[in-house]
């Protein structure tokens, strides 16, 4: 993973990070900060996200994806499903009369997800 400091980050423990810089000098040149009991605290990591070269720290670092909500209607037929429309009023709007049914169905998931 190459840590950018337009993505979002948490901790792999659950916490909120922030990156300030991801050039600064070597062997850690990212910078920035975890948000742990109520304070930030400074924190420095390689160049992959990890704070220690070998263990695994509650410090390192997981990109929160952005995530993608829809929801879309979708017409069923007795020979399968056909039509998805982005609200119930299209979906009635361009149904046949041999419909079976109009399911709602909501996306909710990181992007990415299931690529």
């Amino acid at each position: 993973m190459v840590i950018d400091k337009d993505k979002q980050y948490r901790t792999t423990d659950g916490c909120d990070a922030r990156i300030y810089a991801t050039d600064g000098s070597l062997p850690k040149p990212i910078h920035g900060a975890v948000y742990r009991a109520g304070d930030w605290v400074s924190v420095n990591w390689f160049g992959n996200g990890r704070e220690f070269v070998k263990d695994v720290s509650p410090n390192d670092l997981v990109e929160i994806k952005p995530r993608i909500k829809r929801t879309f209607w979708v017409n069923a037929y007795p020979t399968g499903v056909c039509g998805i429309f982005d609200n119930k009023e299209s979906a009635d709007k361009y149904a046949s009369h041999k419909r079976i049914a109009c399911v709602k169905i909501v996306i909710d998931c990181e992007e990415g997800e299931g690529l």
